[in-house]
Parts: C-alpha cells; structure tokens; sequence
C-alpha cells in the first residue's frame, strides 16, 4: 500500500469552497497584530491549508518532498493568477532556499510527525534558517498525546459527493511497539449503489509531545509562542481535549 501523497487527485478530493474559507480563516486569526507579507511553507503539498494566504496579500512560496503534490498546488495558485515560487525538498534539509528569508516560515497538515522525534527538532532548526528577525515560525500537529491516551481505532468522515459518486473515507489505526503509528485509509467510491472504486493508503507517523517542540522553539530563542486551537478561528478548549492545534512563536 503506498502513500495518499502520492496520489494527489485523491487527496484533493475534500477540497471544496466552504474548506478553502476556513483555512483562510485561520490565516486570518494566526496573523492577526502581526506583519507577516512573506511566508514559507516547508511542506506545502498541494496547497489546501496554505494558498488561501495569497487571499490575504501575503507572498507565498512552498516546498515538499512530493513532486506530484507541487505540481496539484502550482496549478492551483495558476487558476488563481498567482505567482507562487516552489521547489522540492525535504524539510530536514532547507539548502534550496539558500540564504532567502521570510515572515514567517510554516510545516502545515500535521507533517512533523512523518519524521522522527529527533528529526522534528533538526526541522525546527532549519526552518528557524529562514525566519527573518522578529518574524514568525509555525507549525500545525495532530494532538498525539490525546491519541496515544485515548487510543482510538476508527475515524470516520462524513461522505462526500463528486457528481454523481459517493466517496467514503475511513481511517484504521495501528498502535506500534516502538511508538509510532500507521493510519490505515480506506476510500471506496459508490455509483449506483454499487462500489466502482476501492483505494488503501498507508501512513507512517511518529507522535511527538507538544512540549518537545515548543522546548526547541525556546533553545532556538523563539518567544511569545502561542498555542491554537486548528483552525485558529475555534476557541481553543483545554490542550488535552484538543484534537489538532497550531503554534505560532516570534523570533527574538
């Protein structure tokens, strides 16, 4: 079973008008009382969470390891009329934005947890290379301690419609000895009240603390961090009923 990033017409499929408002939403919360005209999103994918941004007269530029991806979100920001420069890179090593830096640099859709917990702070670190004085780094993860506490099995999505086709979704996950997980995803397409369609992925995570990262954000001199609730618009609950949050901390 591959990956759900390398098939990025599947993966678009829950992209959607009412989606692309809430995430620009959240941009809307996340800059709110700072000056952020450029950013750099690190693993940018095909664009769902980060385009929206240009909307706010922000310079955007992206990398992400899947060319694939890259090429689903230059499309998009084409439809849009925007120049959006992309490269691909893996966010452990950030040598192909040379010295350019930004406003604020970004991993979005919960990609620190595709690496190891000692990878997560070596990505920190690279990020941090292209953050201009006073700007910003951010992050958005899944909350792994509310999983790994709960230890939940199955999550579902309500379905959705493409024309005239019923498209499911339903993740497994596995809990593994060593700490890591798998998220098991199952798509199956209906037609006619016959299934024309099955599709499994896998992916690979290795759940971090949220204190692992934002310690890093501190060593590396980062200040006013601010936890979210993901999206931002949300009022944010208690850490430990959150299921997803972001961070956004000032480079001093």
């Amino acid at each position: 079973m591959g990956s759900l990033y390398n098939r990025a017409e599947i993966y678009d499929l829950f992209d959607n008008e009412k989606r692309y408002e809430a995430y620009k939403k959240h941009w809307e919360a996340i800059f709110a009382g700072k000056d952020i005209k450029s950013m750099l999103d690190v693993s940018i994918g095909s664009g769902s969470v980060t385009l929206p941004v240009i909307d706010l007269g922000v310079k955007l530029s992206g990398s992400d390891l899947s060319e694939e991806m890259l090429k689903n979100c230059g499309a998009k920001a084409s439809k849009k009329g925007a120049d959006v420069t992309l490269k691909c890179s893996d966010f452990r090593g950030l040598d192909c934005w040379g010295d350019e830096k930004f406003d604020l640099v970004a991993s979005t859709g919960n990609s620190l947890a595709y690496v190891s917990n000692a990878d997560v702070e070596k990505t920190l670190e690279e990020m941090d290379k292209h953050v201009k004085p006073g700007g910003y780094l951010y992050f958005d993860s899944r909350n792994w301690e509310k999983i790994l506490k709960d230890h939940q099995r199955f999550y579902t999505y309500d379905p959705m419609f493409v024309g005239e086709t019923r498209v499911n979704l339903v993740q497994l996950w596995d809990y593994n000895d060593d700490g890591s997980m798998v998220f098991n995803l199952l798509y199956t397409f209906e037609r006619d009240n016959h299934a024309v369609q099955k599709e499994i992925f896998e992916e690979h995570y290795n759940p971090f603390p949220k204190a692992l990262a934002v310690d890093k954000l501190k060593a590396l001199g980062y200040e006013n961090i601010e936890i979210k609730c993901f999206p931002a618009q949300f009022e944010m609950p208690s850490f430990e009923k959150v299921e997803w949050y972001s961070v956004i901390a000032k480079k001093s």
